[in-house]
């Protein structure tokens, strides 16, 4: 089933008596499915008030680019959604679930005035004091202007200490450091700081001055013709960009490394990008204030190999 999601819809009577799927709100456009397939109304009501995830932020998810109908990554987001609920010990609907939620979104997507979405997989643990059984949904969001903007003109950033040392997630696996979970409020406050202080982007730094991630993103480098990043063991997120752009540049001749790397590597680097889904590969320009090496042609090349892949 995986084969088919990206396919070219065709019109079943659901959509043919509803060929309007999808809403637009201030923030943006929306479309909403159930893991049975249906499409639900973004404005009803879908959680109960005593849903984990509302109440605890205990969940997983997953975002995942689709451009002109075809899902990037889908498999190893997939496979991180599956390897963040082992960690979290909580079940996971199987992946034709999943398959057929997304595919329901990308069907009633209106594609010809939006060619890219963010496809959302977002999984719950279900009620307080019920029986564990997990609520999800899959969410098509369309890519805002601002993300367009970073995405095509670079960012800056700030680096910010994330509080704790890289071997901590060996240490302490209960922290979830590598799982992605829903709560991301220590995220998007990160952001908001960087905001204040007149940046786009965050760079974590562990307390031994490592660099781990973005709040939101992978962060990879060049140093000659090789690219790095920073292992998962060391508390980060598994990248499913970061990977793909692994995989092209290696057929392409480059070397590849994932280990640790201290923040004195990205000012003397070749290059420096955040690697997300929907921002894709994004060039940072300057690093606490301080410009960075910026090479435009550089750049072109690490977005075509990343692009090689579609």
């Amino acid at each position: 089933m995986l084969g088919a999601l990206g396919r070219k819809p065709t019109l079943d009577r659901n959509l043919r008596a509803h060929p309007r799927n999808w809403k637009l709100y201030p923030s943006g456009m929306r479309v909403l499915a159930l893991l049975d397939g249906t499409l639900a109304d973004p404005e009803a009501p879908l959680f109960r008030a005593d849903d984990l995830g509302v109440m605890r932020g205990d969940g997983c998810f997953e975002t995942i680019l689709v451009v002109d109908r075809k899902p990037r990554e889908l498999g190893p987001h997939l496979d991180r959604m599956e390897r963040s609920a082992r960690l979290m010990q909580m079940e996971l609907p199987d992946r034709e679930s999943w398959e057929r939620a997304g595919q329901a979104v990308i069907d009633a997507w209106p594609w010809e005035s939006e060619p890219e979405m963010g496809l959302k997989f977002v999984c719950t643990r279900g009620i307080d004091g019920g029986d564990g059984t997990p609520h999800g949904f899959a969410m098509g969001m369309d890519v805002g202007q601002e993300t367009k903007r970073k995405r095509d003109g670079g960012v800056d950033v700030v680096t910010l200490d994330r509080g704790y040392s890289p071997g901590l997630m060996e240490r302490a696996p209960w922290l979830l450091l590598s799982a992605k979970t829903l709560s991301y409020a220590v995220n998007m406050a990160a952001l908001r700081e960087a905001e204040s202080r007149g940046a786009d982007e965050v760079v974590f730094t562990a307390e031994d001055g490592t660099v781990l991630e973005g709040p939101t993103s992978t962060v990879v480098l060049a140093q000659g013709r090789t690219l790095l990043t920073t292992p998962p063991a060391s508390g980060v997120l598994p990248g499913t960009t970061q990977g793909a752009l692994f995989r092209a540049a290696e057929r392409a001749g480059w070397e590849t490394e994932v280990a640790d790397f201290p923040t004195s590597a990205l000012f003397e680097s070749d290059g420096v990008w955040l690697a997300s889904s929907i921002r894709r590969v994004t060039q940072v320009r300057a690093i606490d204030g301080t410009p960075i090496k910026a090479d435009d042609s550089l750049h072109t090349e690490i977005v075509d190999l990343y692009e090689s892949n579609y």
